[in-house]
């Protein structure tokens, strides 16, 4: 006899449909939509000399994007895009890029300048504490 699998035949037969939920509870964005906090808040995110001067550096598995300006001047950004939830891919020209459908964020404000996404991307609190960019 099998233990247990009578609540799920029950409520399969009921026509019940089960979700798992995992991972951060949502938070609330601009527009009313949530998204999840960025894996590794309050965290060690990554040496300052990692980041270039004037660039920036995605890191996929936190999904933040870090960019600095001149010395020891950075900023923190979801990495996931306003528009459609892609990962953006790059930092450059002064510009944070989504590979998805082409929208573009200011890399020192994350304000669009370059639809389809039309709101910015929301910012990650970092600093730099003894050398590295942290978050939180």
């Amino acid at each position: 006899m099998l233990v247990g699998t009578g609540v799920a035949l029950v409520a399969a037969a009921a026509g019940a449909t089960w979700y798992v939920v995992a991972g951060p509870t949502p938070r609330p964005r601009a527009g009313g939509e949530e998204y999840p906090e960025p894996a590794g808040a309050s965290a060690a995110i990554t040496p300052l000399a990692d980041i270039p001067e004037n660039g920036g550096t995605v890191f996929p598995d936190r999904q933040i994007v870090v960019t600095r300006g001149a010395g020891t001047t950075v900023h923190g950004f979801s990495a996931v895009c306003t528009h459609q939830g892609c990962l953006v891919s790059a930092v450059s020209g002064g510009e944070i890029t989504c590979p998805c459908h082409g929208s573009a964020f200011d890399a020192a404000t994350g304000a669009v300048r370059r639809g389809p996404a039309q709101q910015p991307l929301p910012t990650v609190p970092v600093s730099v504490v003894n050398g590295s960019v942290v978050a939180g």
